[in-house]
């Protein structure tokens, strides 16, 4: 998928994205408050004999949809790995570098602040996501003025801060684990392998192979949504004929309206209502509540800023483009709008009322703080570009 499409598909289904988190937050503060709450409990079903699985629908969002989500994330990451903005060091050094400080800072902001709250620190990845399609989404508000080099890099940054994501909720957001169900899940996935080195390219024993492994990986203790970058993982991407025509990036194609115009609204529409009645100040200060919001606001603007520095001085990696390093700044400020993935992880480490909510606040407050800040940014910088320029 050429990097243009990709970027206004992400940036159209931000702003989408955005309307069904408003959406939520009006409507868990409405006196329809009952029927969100009672949508998203409402138990649903699938049974094969005695055999079934039964859940509430909140978790058939998060546990399901959102394995689709993380098969799409793991088709980009194979693509840009192998073929794009990661595939080559001198393309992949920037990118990598910011992502990294972008990873470090906002964790380190946390648990500074909830050192003295041992049962909050298991949330220190929470700040450490990008939002891809949200802060494209805020992107795009500016128009052709932004120049593509930076969309790129915001791009690349969130799409290897979603391979992180993928790495700590493998290796620190599991429960009890059931070894033969891992088992099961592996001889899945050396299925997936045999197909792939035979050259299948239907489309259907793959479906069919990692259905099985996402309801073994579901019940092993394991996120279930790894199955997704599983499965991607195994699609083939190079075949006979042109690269555009390869498997993986017909079924890109095909995912990648679906997944920005339903399922992630659909989440962001189940994770983003927060009851705002009876919130007092303080609440917002609470270790848990602010160590999300500044570990996006602040930790992510100066571990991506300072890496990327970093990194040009010691001719690790090349500036972008036509683009100047207040703008640079800009993009590390849009890189603090977690939203989707920050949620996401929130709902892995806390489960408890209370802690739900303030996961939710944080995570909006520092995202919101990020974007706007980081709009304002990329503003007035590009007028200056538009105004010194001949």
């Amino acid at each position: 998928m050429p990097i243009r499409k990709f970027i206004r598909l992400e940036s159209a289904g931000g702003l989408v994205l955005m309307a069904a988190a408003v959406a939520a937050l009006v409507l868990d503060n409405s006196p329809l408050a009952w029927l969100y709450d009672r949508l998203l409990s409402m138990p649903l079903a699938i049974t094969l004999g005695e055999f079934g699985l039964k859940k509430p629908l909140l978790l058939w969002i998060n546990d399901g949809l959102m394995a689709i989500f993380f098969l799409l994330v793991g088709l980009e990451i194979k693509r840009e790995v192998l073929l794009g903005e990661l595939s080559s060091r001198a393309k992949a050094a920037l990118p990598l570098a910011a992502a990294l400080g972008g990873l470090i800072a906002p964790a380190a902001v946390f648990v500074l602040l909830n050192y003295g709250q041992p049962e909050n620190l298991k949330g220190w990845a929470i700040p450490a996501a990008t939002d891809i399609a949200f802060a494209l989404g805020i992107l795009s508000l500016l128009g052709p003025r932004v120049p593509l080099s930076l969309k790129v890099l915001l791009t690349a940054i969130a799409i290897v801060d979603d391979l992180a994501a993928i790495v700590i909720i493998a290796l620190f957001y599991t429960a009890n684990l059931s070894w033969i169900s891992i088992a099961l899940a592996a001889a899945c996935g050396i299925g997936l392998f045999v197909l792939n080195r035979k050259g299948v390219t239907g489309y259907i024993p793959y479906a069919l192979v990692g259905i099985v492994m996402w309801v073994c990986v579901l019940k092993s203790g394991v996120h279930a949504t790894l199955a997704g970058v599983a499965l991607a993982m195994a699609i083939p991407l190079r075949t006979e004929g042109p690269v555009a025509a390869s498997p993986l990036m017909r079924l890109e194609h095909a995912l990648h309206p679906w997944v920005a115009f339903m399922i992630m609204p659909i989440f962001a529409f189940a994770n983003a209502g927060v009851p705002l009645r009876g919130l007092q100040w303080q609440d917002l200060f609470q270790p848990l509540t602010l160590g999300i919001a500044l570990g996006l606001f602040v930790g992510k603007q100066l571990g991506v800023f300072l890496a990327a520095w970093l990194a040009v001085m010691l001719r690790i990696a090349d500036r972008p483009a036509n683009a100047g390093w207040a703008q640079v700044y800009g993009v590390a400020l849009l890189s603090g709008v977690g939203f989707t993935m920050s949620l996401f992880i929130g709902t892995l480490a806390f489960d408890g009322v209370d802690n739900v909510a303030a996961v939710r606040i944080g995570v909006i407050s520092g995202s919101l703080l990020a974007g706007m800040s980081g709009y304002l940014v990329l503003l007035w910088t590009t007028k200056q570009s538009s105004t010194d320029s001949p």
